[in-house]
């Protein structure tokens, strides 16, 4: 056989064998890409597969594909797998926002809990410190905080004159002598502080004060007013 025929048959064995692997090479990718995605169809997929058969046939019939037409089919899948990159992007996209969003609202909804709570224990402080706090003259005053403590209303009739007489029910009344001060006559004065710091003034701050002292020491009032009436002073 003449020299150069043998060249240019080589070079034909080259082109083709060249051109099978490239084909197979798009066939390998292609299957590659519809795994990783069943139920995603591919932009070109037609094409594609009618490469894939026409390669198949030609190597039935012993032909190959060009190396041309091998890496436009490639190109062809290589868009198709960016196109399919490009709706995960897409997809992964809307899940972060949708996942965000959810827990915007669930800080929200723990804010306004929150919020709520502080609200509901504000008023029910409030309310205490109102039930805890009567209204009044120093006496009604000492009438309505008696139930506080655990006492009946009858302890009233030995508290009135215990104070009647230590004080006259006075809330800025002070002994000159032993420095006693308010209703109670405390002794020192500041020590009604723990009981608020308006102790000077405030007649409620003073019985509220005055009754834990008695509750502390005598056990109620009607304890107090006895050893008052044996030693003169409680």
């Amino acid at each position: 056989m003449p020299s150069f025929l043998t060249n240019k048959r080589s070079r034909l064995i080259t082109t083709a064998v060249a051109g099978t692997l490239v084909v197979g090479a798009v066939a390998t990718t292609a299957a590659a890409t519809l795994a990783s995605h069943p139920g995603v169809a591919l932009a070109g997929n037609a094409d594609t597969s009618m490469m894939v058969v026409t390669q198949q046939q030609a190597a039935k019939a012993g032909d190959t594909m060009s190396p041309a037409q091998g890496l436009v089919g490639f190109d062809r899948v290589r868009f198709s797998v960016g196109e399919i990159q490009n709706q995960d992007d897409v997809a992964a996209a809307k899940a972060a926002a949708v996942k965000a969003e959810a827990a915007k609202a669930e800080a929200a909804k723990a804010a306004a809990a929150a919020t709520a709570k502080a609200g509901a224990a504000k008023a029910a402080a409030a309310q205490q410190t109102a039930v805890r706090t009567p209204s009044g003259s120093p006496i009604q005053i000492a009438q309505q905080m008696l139930g506080q403590f655990g006492w009946s209303p009858s302890e009233f009739s030995c508290l009135y004159p215990l104070w009647e007489h230590e004080s006259g029910w006075n809330p800025a009344a002070e002994n000159a002598g032993s420095g006693a001060y308010g209703i109670p006559q405390s002794l020192p004065g500041s020590q009604m502080a723990s009981a608020g710091a308006d102790w000077q003034t405030d007649a409620a701050t003073q019985i509220r004060w005055g009754l834990t002292y008695i509750q502390g020491r005598y056990g109620s009032p009607c304890g107090a007013w006895a050893h008052e009436q044996a030693n003169n002073w409680y």
